[in-house]
């Protein structure tokens, strides 16, 4: 199958590459950026688009590859009849590019892509949409060419992923850089810290993380939640972090019915 992209950052890039390693062929790339999209183009041997009117109606899919924020203003520009219009946003619905093409689908990894350090393996979970048959036919040719992990999430059940995602990857990796500067600060090596946090990550892919919680917070350990929250007195943001998870910790959310 044929291809195009539009935008260059990192999806654009693990997308691309993927999909030309199995056998699909690029058309073209397009980016405001047009260093960036040349550079990108010559790594998918694709021509360069200079203008998003470049964009023909021809291949058989186009991965809209930009911020959530630009789907929208990006979509605008398009018109397709014969090409299914793919977004790679998991907290974006179908909606925001059905004005632009008769086909529509979403196809969302839900990993952290980065560009200069790709990921060789294949056990990267993909969430697919689409609109119409030919739009679920397509998208998951392509899915397929990407990971052996694909499987239909509608947007109400991909923002609800995304939010998990956001908490699971983005906020434990902010919590892992409080605990580096906490280290910095007191003259502590960070890697003392790594062999449990591995432990933490090990433990839960055999049991549910809500049983194996440990700490002072689920000991009611008053004394020490004390003391530690004075000891963050001088990182006030913080503080409010540490206060708001071990409040979460000793009243968990009720599941809904």
């Amino acid at each position: 199958m044929t291809f195009s992209i539009i935008g260059t950052g990192n999806i654009a890039w693990f997308f691309g590459q993927r999909l030309v390693a199995g056998r699909h062929h690029c058309s073209g790339v397009y980016s405001r950026n047009t260093e960036a999209a040349k550079e990108l183009a010559e790594a998918l041997m694709a021509q360069h688009h200079g203008t998003i009117s470049d964009i023909k109606d021809d291949a058989d899919v186009c991965f809209l590859a930009v911020s959530d924020a630009a789907i929208n203003k990006v979509a605008a520009q398009l018109s397709f009849t014969n090409t299914v219009l793919v977004h790679t946003a998991g907290a974006v619905g179908l909606d925001a590019i059905q004005d632009a093409a008769q086909d529509c689908a979403v196809l969302w990894p839900v990993y952290s892509i980065v560009k200069n350090n790709l990921p060789d393996h294949r056990n990267i979970p993909c969430a697919w949409e689409a609109s119409s048959k030919k739009g679920e036919t397509y998208v998951q040719s392509m899915g397929h060419a990407i990971t052996d992990v694909l499987f239909e999430a509608k947007y109400e059940q991909r923002k609800w992923l995304h939010l998990s995602a956001v908490i699971g990857n983005n906020f434990i990796n902010h919590l892992m850089a409080i605990c580096e500067q906490v280290c910095a600060e007191n003259n502590l090596p960070f890697s003392t810290l790594l062999p449990i946090i591995e432990q933490t990550f090990e433990r839960i892919k055999h049991a549910s993380a809500k049983n194996l919680q440990t700490g002072p917070a689920i000991r009611n350990d008053n004394i020490t939640i004390e003391g530690q929250k004075t000891l963050l007195g001088s990182h006030p943001q913080w503080r409010k972090v540490y206060e708001a998870i071990t409040a979460s910790i000793q009243t968990p959310a009720t599941p809904n019915p």
